[in-house]
Order: structure tokens, then C-alpha cells, then sequence
């Protein structure tokens, strides 16, 4: 299997986004009406966007030195973290450039990039890497080809302004009923995990960000969570890390070590690390900050350290000679 070679910018990109070992620990805060849920369940429109982007800069502030990276969206939180020195220096940014989020409509299928943002923007303002969320089936037609080519133009954007892209698709269910959640789905996950993983792999993403392979409500046992995690490991020619999504943080916990066993480089966390403290009153804050989130975050980044693969082990670095900048 031939190992993707990287170009400076890029490696540069991931040694800002992951530890000395190579492993990634990312603070997810890109989320935007997910969030609003979160907050307020019942009347999410409520939550103000100053609200929204207070409770990202704190979240940053408190966790973002014992991470590795932080991801952002330009709406509520790239700018603000930016010129509130709310963003430590001693850590990336992974910047969001898709334009609906974790609650996409699943029948619109096909993603689209913010309006009024790009990967040449991001670039800019010193992100450094991108993220691409794509709601994704291997087996939709045209809708796939469809997310094929947008994915290709940022891939070709990528390339051109040397930096990482850490692509996420997400699985939805074709026939437009139920969840990904049931158990009807839950018999086709793997499978389709898997697919999406080995196709966008050769598309050129730098990184891909994975949805667990196995529906752990209906399948309990732990080997055939490894043996799943093996098989992706295999389909894939570029490093990948585990998602959180909406899983409860003991479960979420359990798969980053079993991810990581298999060849995961790391994690990317969000509402499994954060939930209960976005939830929480402003008066209980502190308390599950230090009772709740620190230890499991500190608890997640032992495991990947521990049993994650090293990015740089899957990639290759371009040679460099003394004139290698007058063809950069």
C-alpha cells in the first residue's frame, strides 16, 4: 500500500493540530444550532448568538491548552476566539467551512460551503487545517457523485493553499425514514461506514474523521467492535480519528480505546466532553467543569496517547534539498 506523501504545509498543519507523539486530542466546538439544543431543549431559538459564542470562548479558555487543537466555525467563535486571545498560541485551529452543521436537514443530502467563507480565508486568518463535513452514502447515485465533486474542489483548494483537510462524512438513512440510530441501520453500519471510509480515502483527504463502525446500543461485544475498527483501519489510506457525535461519554470513551488499538491517531470531541456543562445552570458551571469535563478529557487524552497510531506512520514527508522552495 503506497502511504500518501505530505508537502510542508500540510505536515506542518498536522504537527500544529496533534501532539509531539503524533496523536490528535481535539476540542470539537464548531457546533452552531446543536449547541442552541443543548442550551436551551426546549426553545433553542432563543439562545442569542452573543450566548453561543460566550460558551465556546469559555470552553476554549478553560480546555484549550490540554488539548492539541481546537475546531471553530467562522459564525460564532473563529474571530471572536481570535481577537479575544481566547485561542492559546501553543495550539491549532481546525476551521469548519460547511454551511449547516451537526443538524443539517438529512433530506437535503447534498452539502453546501458558507457562503462568504473559504479554505483561502481560513488560510488567512491562521487556520491550520480545514474541516469538511459531508452528510455521505457510497451507494446514493447521483447524490454521492454529487458530494464527490465538491469534495474533490476542496481537496483541490487544499492543495493549492498547503493546508490539511480533515473530512467527516456522516451516514444517513436513503430511504428518508427512521435514524441512523436504529436498529434497522444498525445492520447495514459497518458496512457502510466502511464503503464511505475506503471510497473518500482516495479522494486525497489528509485526515478523516470517522463515526464509530458498530451501532454499540444493539452490539455489545467488544471484539466485534475490534475486529470492525481492524477492517477500517485496513480500508483506509490516510490517518483517521474517532468522532464523538452524540454518544454518552462512557461509551464514547470505551470506543476511543478500541479505535485507537486498531490504528486511530486520536479523537475529536465535542458534546460527549462538553455536554454537561453547555446543559448546566451558569451557577453549576464551575463544578462540572472540575468534576466532569477535566477528568474526562484528560482520561480520553491518556488512552490515545497510550494505544494511538502516530499520523506520521502512515504518511510520508516529501524529500527536501537546499533549493526546495524555488519549486514550493
Amino acid at each position: 500500500m503506497t502511504r500518501p506523501t505530505l508537502t510542508p504545509g500540510k505536515a506542518r498543519g498536522l504537527c500544529a493540530t496533534s501532539s509531539p507523539e503524533g496523536i490528535f486530542k481535539v476540542l470539537a466546538l464548531d457546533h452552531r444550532d446543536s449547541m442552541r439544543v443543548l442550551i436551551s431543549p426546549g426553545n433553542p431559538a432563543a439562545v442569542s448568538s452573543s450566548e453561543l459564542t460566550g460558551l465556546k470562548l469559555d470552553l476554549l479558555r478553560q480546555l484549550g491548552c490540554e488539548t492539541t487543537a481546537v475546531m471553530l466555525e467562522p459564525e460564532y467563535s473563529i474571530a471572536q476566539a481570535i481577537m479575544t486571545r481566547s485561542l492559546p498560541g501553543s495550539i491549532g485551529f481546525i476551521a469548519a467551512i460547511e454551511a449547516q452543521g451537526y443538524l443539517g436537514n438529512p433530506a437535503a443530502r447534498k452539502t453546501s460551503l458558507l457562503e462568504g467563507w473559504s479554505v483561502e480565508k481560513a488560510k488567512r486568518v491562521g487556520a491550520s487545517a480545514i474541516k469538511l463535513l459531508v452528510l455521505y452514502r457510497p451507494d446514493a447515485g447521483a447524490v454521492t457523485e454529487e458530494q464527490d465533486e465538491l469534495i474533490r474542489q476542496v481537496v483541490a483548494d487544499c492543495a493549492r493553499y498547503d493546508i490539511p483537510l480533515f473530512l467527516e462524512p456522516l451516514p444517513y438513512r436513503t430511504d428518508g425514514h427512521g435514524s441512523v440510530d436504529d436498529s434497522e441501520f444498525a445492520a447495514i453500519r459497518r458496512r457502510v461506514i466502511i464503503e464511505t471510509v475506503r471510497r473518500l480515502a482516495a479522494l486525497g483527504p489528509d485526515v478523516l474523521k470517522v463515526p464509530f463502525p458498530v451501532a454499540t446500543m444493539y452490539e455489545t461485544d467488544r471484539a466485534v467492535w475490534a475486529d470492525a475498527c481492524a477492517e477500517l483501519d485496513e480500508a483506509t489510506l490516510v490517518p483517521w480519528v474517532l468522532l464523538s457525535g452524540g454518544d454518552p461519554y462512557e461509551l464514547f470513551r470505551d470506543q476511543v480505546d478500541i479505535a485507537c488499538r486498531a490504528g486511530a491517531s486520536g479523537f475529536l470531541v465535542g458534546r460527549a466532553l462538553w455536554g454537561d456543562f453547555v446543559a448546566a445552570s451558569p451557577e453549576r458551571r464551575a463544578r462540572v467543569m472540575e468534576q466532569t469535563v477535566r477528568p474526562r478529557l484528560a482520561e480520553l487524552s491518556q488512552l490515545a496517547v497510550d494505544h494511538g497510531r502516530d499520523w506520521g506512520d502512515v504518511v510520508a514527508l516529501d524529500d527536501v534539498t537546499e533549493r526546495w522552495y524555488s519549486s514550493y
